[in-house]
């Protein structure tokens, strides 16, 4: 049986990690390095070459470690498919009901994608453990703090367009988590793998998170 999701280990520092197209065998010492800069949840998208088999491979070496979530997953057929492959929570780009039902009838935690507030009411109301804002880059913090004015006992994961430059206006708006692709897992760095720098890189991310957090308490 897979370990399961810890919120604990995401409260640490709430940003998910995104993964698309990355090779499987840089997986491995790409997650190696993510957990050892600090960071504790991330996810694979399913629409990524030989997903499940990569979700499978590293849930059994860093599942104790690492949070390991499949993202971009659109049908029931995409779940099933995660779920036999162990992934510990599920990521959606869009508000998909049946896989929001799914999820909670599992117990596992779903992050739902939604854009409008009634989108993002209705994936909530549905039972999303938080409420992924895609594309949140779009409209800016300002859209997380303006939906959150009637809606803030909503928990929401802006998603796109969040980079280590804006991370910190998005958790003063009032945001739970973030989201973060290529600003935070550069594909340059990967395809190179160079992974000293994305060390680096990820401690660095990780010391701003910190200094951030000790700076708004």
């Amino acid at each position: 049986m897979s370990p399961s999701f810890s919120w604990e280990a995401f409260h640490k520092i709430p940003v998910v990690g995104i993964l698309r197209n990355v090779s499987p065998q840089r997986m491995q010492k790409l997650f190696a390095v993510y957990a050892e800069a600090g960071l504790t949840t991330i996810e694979v998208t399913m629409n990524s070459a030989g997903a499940t088999e990569a979700i499978s491979s590293l849930v059994k070496e860093f599942g104790d470690k690492l949070n390991i979530g499949a993202g971009t997953v659109c049908t029931l057929e995409d779940l099933d498919k995660a779920l036999q492959a162990g992934a510990q929570f599920i990521v959606t780009p869009i508000l998909k009901a049946e896989v929001i039902t799914a999820c909670v009838q599992s117990q596992v935690p779903v992050f739902a994608g939604a854009f409008t507030p009634s989108e993002i009411y209705s994936a909530w109301e549905l039972g999303a453990s938080m409420v992924k804002v895609f594309p949140a880059g779009f409209l800016g913090p300002t859209y997380i703090k303006e939906v959150l004015a009637p809606l803030n006992h909503i928990k929401l994961l802006p998603t796109g367009g969040v980079s280590q430059e804006n991370f910190g206006d998005f958790l003063k708006a009032g945001a739970a988590g973030l989201g973060m692709g290529s600003h935070l897992l550069p594909k340059s760095l990967i395809e190179k793998e160079q992974w000293d720098q994305l060390s680096s890189h990820l401690s660095g991310f990780v010391e701003k998170y910190r200094h951030f957090e000790q700076q708004n308490k």
